[in-house]
């Protein structure tokens, strides 16, 4: 059996699959559509991130595929419907990267909130702006507010009580009643309520319909002047032209996007030069250790999949 592994995958699982299968890596693969192509269409099992495109042109091609690893969680890369039509099992990494991205999430928020650490390059100059740098805000005591409360979502909101914050979440998926909120010791909210309540507010959501745009101009404006948001979910569920014009007008209090509506950004983004805005390349649930739970399990899944077919 053959397994097509198209973007970045730790080598020990890579070498572990190997030792029972034929093998073709390529953590470039995705960048080269033709190619792909051509390797898949004698595929078993193919093994991609959140870059390559699992639908309908790749899928005609791939007439021998029974298996998709997802190395992460998020599935709008892979047309699931399409796969099970053809009898193709999806595997995502669920839970494996949870602990990076709620760290990502924490970090991200004690950063913008303190708005110290800018101040390397002015200090090594000789600078000393610590009257500008000493009105930085402490964790404790503020609001966290979840919006998706899954298994990222209430990891995230430990380590933040952990630290002395308060958790609020929202998810419709979740009633009101389920025992969930007193096991997490996270009250739930309303979307709207959650906006104007939070400090920091936090997102965790699939990019579906519902949920494009979903922290709109509106929805902003509705945020404390000095709130935060970190955005580690997919792009499209922020708007990233009505969040530049808040930060620009101060209307927000800073912002980290780790994903974005294109990525990599176009040259011209309304992002480029915004005020209090950390950008990072779609990393918050990458981290060496991640990585190498991420990718052991989805060998391991991966290979019991093709031994069942």
């Amino acid at each position: 059996m053959r397994i097509v592994i198209s973007e970045f995958m730790d080598r020990a699982a890579v070498d572990a699959l190997a030792a029972r299968f034929t093998v073709h890596y390529d953590p470039d693969l995705v960048e080269h559509a033709d190619a792909l192509a051509r390797h898949v269409a004698d595929a078993d099992a193919l093994i991609v991130r959140n870059r390559t495109q699992v639908r309908d042109g790749l899928l005609e091609r791939a007439r021998r595929l029974r298996v998709v690893g997802r190395l992460g969680v998020g599935l709008d890369n892979i047309d699931v419907a399409a796969c099970a039509t053809r009898g193709i099992e999806v595997i995502p990494a669920t839970g494996a990267n949870a602990r990076a991205v709620a760290e990502y999430v924490i970090a991200a928020a004690m950063l913008l909130l303190r708005g110290a650490y800018a101040s390397t390059e002015a200090v090594a100059a000789g600078g000393w702006p610590r009257a500008t740098l000493s009105n930085g805000r402490e964790l404790a005591g503020k609001t966290l507010g979840l919006i998706g409360f899954g298994g990222i979502g209430r990891l995230t909101g430990r380590l933040a009580r952990a630290l002395g914050m308060t958790a609020v979440a929202h998810d419709p998926q979740i009633p009101g009643d389920s025992p969930v909120w007193r096991d997490e010791s996270t009250s739930p909210r309303t979307l709207e309520a959650l906006v104007a309540e939070a400090d920091v507010v936090s997102l965790h959501v699939p990019l579906t319909e519902q949920t494009r745009h979903l922290i709109d101009a509106p929805r902003l404006a509705a945020m404390k002047a000095d709130a935060i948001l970190v955005n580690t979910s997919r792009g499209d569920v922020v708007d990233e032209r009505a969040l530049a014009a808040a930060l620009r007008a101060g209307r927000l209090g800073g912002a980290a996007l780790d994903v974005f509506a294109h990525e990599p950004l176009h040259a011209g983004s309304a992002l480029v030069d915004c005020p209090n805005l950390l950008l990072t390349p779609h990393v918050a649930g990458v981290t060496r250790e991640s990585n190498e739970r991420v990718s052991s399990l989805i060998a391991e899944r991966v290979a019991a999949a093709l031994q069942r077919a």
